[in-house]
C-alpha cells in the first residue's frame, strides 16, 4: 500500500504528568475576554420570557428560571483546561469551580453533567480519575453526577453543567450593591500566580477545592445585596462587574487584600498569568500609588475563588461572627458609596 493511500496512524501515549503541557491556558485564565464577551453579546438578549429571572439583561454567574412562587432553577455552566498534572485534582478543582456559582446566586445545587473533552492518547484512567474526582465533589456539594457528554480533542478539557435549586426570593444578584455596604471576601486570592510560579501550591488547590457551601449557609439569613464568585477575571474584575451592574463605586483597602502565601512575592518577581492583561483592558481602577505587585494580584485570574459580599454594614460585625464561629475564612476589603468605578487604596 503506498503511503498516500494508508490509514495507519502513529499513536502517541500521553502520560499523566503531561496534562499541563496540552494546554495553552488552564483554568479560569482560559477565559474568553471579558471585554471581547461584551462585545459579543452586545444586543443579543433572550425572547421575553415572564420566568427567567436572570438571564444576559444583565448578565450574573448563572441563570435563574422561576418554576413557581417557592422555586426557581438556577443553570450554570463552567469548564477549563488542566491547571494542575494530577488528573484527581482537576477533576476537583473544576467541578468545584462549577458548582461554586450555583452558590454564588444563593442556591443549591441538584443535578449535575459532565462536558468533557480528552486526547483519544491518554491513558483511560487519566479521564476515569477525573471522573471519579468530580462525582466525589458533586456528592458532596449535595446534587448527583447523572451523565454527561465527552468528545475527542487535543486539549483536554472538563467542567459541569449544573442545575440547582433557589427561593425566588432569595437570588443573590451582582447588581444589588448600594451605598453604605461592607465589602468582605471568602477566600484569599493568588491561585493563578501561585501556580505559574511554580512555588509550593498546596495552600492554593486547597481553596480551590473548597465548595463555596458553607460560606453560602452561614450568608443566607444575613440576606447580602449583592454576591458573586471571584473567578477568572480577578478581584478587581469581578468588583468592577458589580460597581457598574449596581450604579455605585466600590471602593478597596489595598492593605486588607487577602493574599495566597506566595501570591504577592510571585507577583513582585514578574509572574504573570494569561488573564492579567485581559482583566486589565476590561475593568481598568482607580489605584494612584499602588504598587505594581498588589496590581497584579488584584487582576490575576482565579479559579474556584471565593464569594464577593455586599451587604449593609451594620451586619459585618455579626457576619464576621458567625464564620469565626464556623471556623470559616473571611475578610473585609473594602465598601460601597455613591459614585461610579472601583478605587483601591
Amino acid at each position: 500500500m503506498s503511503a498516500a493511500l494508508s490509514t495507519a496512524r502513529t499513536v502517541v501515549r500521553v502520560e499523566a504528568s503531561a496534562l499541563t503541557g496540552l494546554t495553552a491556558g488552564g483554568g479560569c485564565a482560559a477565559k474568553y475576554s471579558a471585554a471581547r464577551l461584551e462585545e459579543l453579546l452586545r444586543g443579543f438578549v433572550p425572547a421575553d420570557v415572564e420566568n427567567l429571572l436572570v438571564g444576559l439583561d444583565p448578565a450574573d454567574d448563572a441563570a435563574v428560571y422561576k418554576l413557581d412562587d417557592e422555586r426557581a432553577l438556577v443553570f450554570t455552566v463552567d469548564f477549563f483546561p488542566p491547571l494542575v498534572d494530577d488528573p484527581s485534582l482537576f477533576g476537583r478543582i473544576a467541578a468545584t469551580n462549577a458548582l461554586n456559582d450555583v452558590f454564588a446566586m444563593g442556591g443549591t445545587p441538584l443535578l449535575a453533567l459532565s462536558i468533557a473533552a480528552f486526547p483519544e492518547e491518554l491513558p483511560i484512567d487519566v479521564p476515569a480519575r477525573v471522573f471519579a474526582a468530580a462525582d466525589e465533589t458533586v456528592r458532596a456539594a449535595g446534587a448527583v453526577l447523572a451523565g454527561g457528554h465527552t468528545i475527542r480533542d487535543a486539549e483536554p478539557k472538563y467542567g459541569l453543567a449544573v442545575v440547582g435549586t433557589v427561593h425566588p426570593d432569595g437570588i443573590w444578584p451582582k447588581a444589588g450593591a448600594k451605598p453604605g455596604d461592607a465589602l468582605f471576601l471568602t477566600k484569599p486570592i493568588g491561585t493563578g500566580l501561585v501556580l505559574a510560579s511554580k512555588g509550593d501550591a498546596d495552600e492554593a488547590i486547597r481553596w480551590m477545592t473548597t465548595l463555596n457551601a458553607a460560606a453560602a449557609d452561614v450568608l443566607r439569613p444575613f440576606t447580602p445585596n449583592a454576591v458573586t464568585d471571584v473567578t477568572g477575571f480577578g478581584l478587581f474584575g469581578h468588583a468592577y462587574e458589580m460597581a457598574s451592574r449596581s450604579g455605585v463605586r466600590i471602593v478597596i483597602d489595598a492593605d486588607a487584600i487577602p493574599a495566597l502565601a506566595g501570591a504577592r512575592e510571585a507577583a513582585a518577581a514578574g509572574v504573570r498569568t494569561g488573564g492579567d492583561r485581559r482583566n486589565r483592558e476590561y475593568a481598568p481602577v482607580e489605584a494612584d500609588g499602588i504598587e505594581e505587585a498588589l496590581l497584579a494580584l488584584g487582576y490575576d485570574a482565579q479559579t474556584a475563588g471565593g464569594l464577593l459580599v455586599s451587604l449593609p454594614a451594620d451586619k459585618g460585625l455579626s457576619l464576621e461572627s458567625e464564620f469565626r464561629a464556623r471556623d470559616l475564612f473571611i475578610r473585609r476589603i473594602g465598601g460601597v458609596v455613591e459614585g461610579a468605578g472601583v478605587s483601591v487604596g
